[in-house]
C-alpha cells in the first residue's frame, strides 16, 4: 500500500481509532470550546455566537485608489479591512526616495504622510470598523498615522478596534523587510505594547506572522512552532521591560496560513491555541484571556498557480474551509489571480463571496469545533503539537528565537524545507494540478492588474506640495523630539504622533531613527 504523508512529514494511517487518540499527549482530552487549554476553540459557541471578521487584503496606488477598493468592500459586505503598503512605506523611505523608484504603489498603497492617511480612508468611520495593517518596521508610524487621523475624525480612541503586525523577528528570519537591528526594533515594539495598553486597550498591538514563514516555504509545523518561539520572544521583552503578562498577553494576536491539507491545517491551528496556552501559563499568566491565541488567517498565496488560475478558486476554498474548521477569528481569501498580478476587482469580489458561501451555506458555522472527537483529527493534533515542541525544545537550547535567527537556524531549516517541496513538485511525487499534471496545451490568463509607474510622480508632487505649507520649524523640533527620545530610551509613540501631526513624513521619522539605531545588514 502506498506511504501517505502530509507536507510536514508526518505519516498517515490507513484508518484511525480510538487508542490513536489515547496513546498520545496531552492529558486534557478534548475538552470544551472556550476552556483551558483552548484547543476546540477560544470562545464557548464559537460561530454560532459571532461570525469570524471577513477581511479583504487590499492596497495599491495611491490612496485614492484604495480608498475606492475599500468602499466597493464594504458595500459587498466585509466586516473589516486589511491595507496592504507598498514596498517604500515598509522600509521607511518617502516615495521621492531614490530607493523607491519602480516600487511606489506596486505591492500596496503609497503612505507618505498623514495627507495618505486622510486620503486612504476618506468617508470610513475609523470607529465603525476594524482595520488590519501588514506593516513591521513601521508599524509603529503607520499606528501613529491612524491614531492622529481618529484624533481628527473625533473618535474615542478607547474604542478603536484593530491590529498592526509589528512582527519584526519573521522579517529577518522570512521576509527581509526590516530596517533596524533586532535589540532597538524589540525596544520599539514594547514602546508599542506599552503604549497601547494604557491609550489604545482594544488595539492588538502585534500579530505575530507565520504565514510569512510559511510562504517563505517552511511546512505546517515550523510554521507553528518558529512562530510560538518568536511569540515567547516578545513575552520576554515584554517583561524585561515591567509590563504585566495578564494586560499585554490580551492584545496579542497570530497570523497563520492555510494551505490545501485541510486536515493538517485544521490539526495545525488547533495545536497551535493549546500550545499557546501552556506558553502563557507557564510565563506566569493567570488571566485565562491573556492565554487564548487568537489568530488571523490567509489562504496561501504561494499555493496559487498562474497555470489554470481559475483552479485557485477551489484552493481558496479548501483553505477557508480549513482555517474556519480550525477556528479562526478572521479571514481574508486571496483573489484567484494573484500568482499574475494585483487582484482585480471581480477576483476579490468572487474571494469574498466564498468566505459568505462557507458562512451562511455550508453548515461549518454552526457547531464549535466540527471535526472535534475525530480519531485523525485528533490523533494528528497530537502529532503535530509533539513535532512542534521538539522544534521549540531546539530553539529554547539556543537562547531563544532572537539567538536562532542570528545564527541562521530557522532561515536554513526554511530553505531546506523549501528545496524539499520543490524537489517533490519537480519529480512529480507532488501533484499540482495544472503545474506537473493535468495540464492544457493552451493557459488562458484572466483580465490583469497592474500599476502604472507614473503613481511615484503624483505622489513626489504631494510631498513638495506638504513641506511647501507644513510649520517646517515646528516638524524639525518634533523630529529632534524623537531622537532625543530614541537616545535616552522614552516612549516613541507620543513624540511620534506629534510629529504626523504636524506633518512629518514616516521617511523623515525612520530617518531620524536611522541616525540612532542604524541599519541592520
Amino acid at each position: 500500500m502506498n506511504k501517505k504523508i502530509t507536507d510536514s512529514g508526518i505519516e498517515i494511517k490507513r484508518i484511525y481509532t480510538q487508542n490513536d487518540v489515547s496513546k498520545v499527549p496531552p492529558p486534557e482530552g478534548f475538552g470544551e470550546a472556550g476552556e483551558f487549554p483552548f484547543t476546540r476553540g477560544i470562545q464557548p459557541d464559537m460561530y454560532r455566537g459571532k461570525l469570524w471578521t471577513m477581511r479583504q487584503y487590499a492596497g495599491f496606488s495611491t490612496a485614492e485608489e484604495s480608498n475606492n477598493r475599500y468602499h466597493y468592500l464594504l458595500s459587498q459586505g466585509v466586516s473589516g479591512l486589511s491595507v496592504a503598503f507598498d514596498l517604500p512605506t515598509q522600509i521607511g523611505y518617502d516615495s521621492d526616495h531614490e530607493l523607491a523608484e519602480g516600487e511606489v504603489g506596486k505591492v500596496g498603497v503609497a503612505i507618505d504622510s498623514l495627507e495618505d492617511m486622510e486620503l486612504l480612508f476618506k468617508d470610513i468611520n475609523l470607529q465603525d470598523i476594524s482595520t488590519s495593517m501588514t506593516i513591521n518596521a513601521t508599524a509603529f508610524i503607520l499606528l501613529a498615522l491612524y491614531v492622529a487621523l481618529a484624533k481628527k475624525q473625533g473618535a474615542d480612541l478607547s474604542t478603536l478596534t484593530g491590529t498592526i503586525q509589528n512582527d519584526i523577528l519573521k522579517e529577518y528570519a522570512a521576509r527581509g523587510t526590516y530596517i533596524y537591528p533586532p535589540k532597538p526594533s524589540m525596544r520599539i515594539i514594547t514602546d508599542v505594547f506599552e503604549w497601547c495598553s494604557k491609550e489604545l486597550p482594544k488595539w492588538n498591538t502585534i500579530s505575530i506572522s507565520g504565514y510569512h514563514i510559511r510562504e517563505a516555504g517552511s511546512t505546517a509545523v515550523q510554521e507553528i512552532a518558529f512562530t510560538l518561539s518568536n511569540g515567547k520572544a516578545y513575552i520576554k521583552a515584554a517583561m524585561e521591560k515591567g509590563l504585566d503578562i495578564n494586560v499585554f498577553g490580551k492584545r496579542l494576536s497570530f497570523f497563520f496560513n492555510a494551505h490545501n491539507n485541510l486536515f493538517e491545517e485544521v490539526a495545525k491551528f488547533r495545536a497551535a491555541r493549546r500550545m499557546w496556552a501552556n506558553i502563557m501559563k507557564d510565563a506566569g499568566a493567570t488571566d485565562e484571556k491573556a492565554m487564548m491565541l487568537r489568530f488571523h488567517t490567509q489562504t496561501g498565496g504561494s499555493t496559487l498557480t498562474s497555470q489554470q488560475a481559475m483552479n485557485n478558486i477551489s484552493r481558496v476554498t479548501i483553505q477557508t474551509l480549513a482555517a474556519v474548521l480550525g477556528g479562526t477569528q478572521s479571514l481574508h481569501t486571496n483573489g484567484y489571480d494573484e500568482a499574475l498580478n494585483l487582484p482585480t476587482e471581480e477576483a476579490a469580489g468572487i474571494a469574498l463571496r466564498t468566505q459568505q458561501i462557507a458562512a451562511f451555506e455550508s453548515g461549518i458555522a454552526d457547531t464549535a469545533d466540527p471535526l472535534g472527537g475525530s480519531y485523525f483529527v485528533e490523533s494528528l493534533t497530537n502529532e503535530v503539537e509533539t513535532e512542534a515542541w521538539k522544534l521549540i525544545e531546539k530553539i529554547d537550547a539556543m537562547g531563544g528565537s532572537v539567538t536562532a535567527i542570528e545564527q541562521g537556524f530557522i532561515q536554513n531549516e526554511i530553505a531546506k524545507s523549501a528545496y524539499e517541496y520543490q524537489q517533490k513538485i519537480e519529480s512529480g511525487e507532488k501533484i499540482i494540478v495544472g503545474v506537473n499534471k493535468f495540464k492544457n496545451e493552451q493557459n488562458i490568463l484572466p483580465p490583469s492588474f497592474k500599476i502604472d509607474d507614473s503613481i511615484r510622480q503624483l505622489q513626489i508632487d504631494k510631498l513638495k506640495l506638504l513641506k511647501q505649507k507644513r510649520d517646517n520649524k515646528k516638524a524639525f523640533a518634533c523630529l529632534q523630539i524623537i531622537k532625543d527620545n530614541a537616545i535616552n530610551g522614552e516612549n516613541l509613540m507620543p513624540a511620534v504622533i506629534d510629529a504626523i501631526e504636524n506633518y512629518c513624513t514616516l521617511g523623515e521619522i525612520s530617518n531620524t531613527l536611522r541616525t540612532v539605531f542604524g541599519e541592520y545588514k
